[in-house]
């Protein structure tokens, strides 16, 4: 009888530390896992931040050819204005002045 309780006893004993074993190894595989998405999270972030830092430059760009094309456009057409009303103001004027007389 004495050696069947020690049986038992060896063998909750056993069990407890199995389950003790496997608590901090299920423990240490969790932390594991926390590590790899940490990094896995990070990683992600740095390439959208890349992502991000190269559609900025591209945008930037972009917007600058764009406002030096409307500047060329703007600059060209103030050129022709001035161009037409060199050669039409005396015209113009008298046909203001004929118009308001009439």
């Amino acid at each position: 009888m004495q050696d069947m309780i020690r049986r038992i006893v060896e063998a909750d004993n056993q069990a407890k530390a199995l389950e003790e074993k496997n608590k901090k190894a299920a423990e240490l595989r969790k932390q594991e896992i926390e590590k790899e998405v940490a990094a896995i999270y990070q990683k992600y972030m740095e390439d959208a931040q890349k992502e991000v830092e190269r559609n900025t430059a591209y945008l930037e760009k972009r917007s600058e050819r764009k406002l030096t094309e409307i500047s060329a456009k703007q600059e060209s057409a103030l050129i022709k204005l001035k161009s037409d009303y060199e050669q039409n103001r005396d015209r113009w004027v008298d046909e203001i002045v004929s118009r308001v007389v009439s």
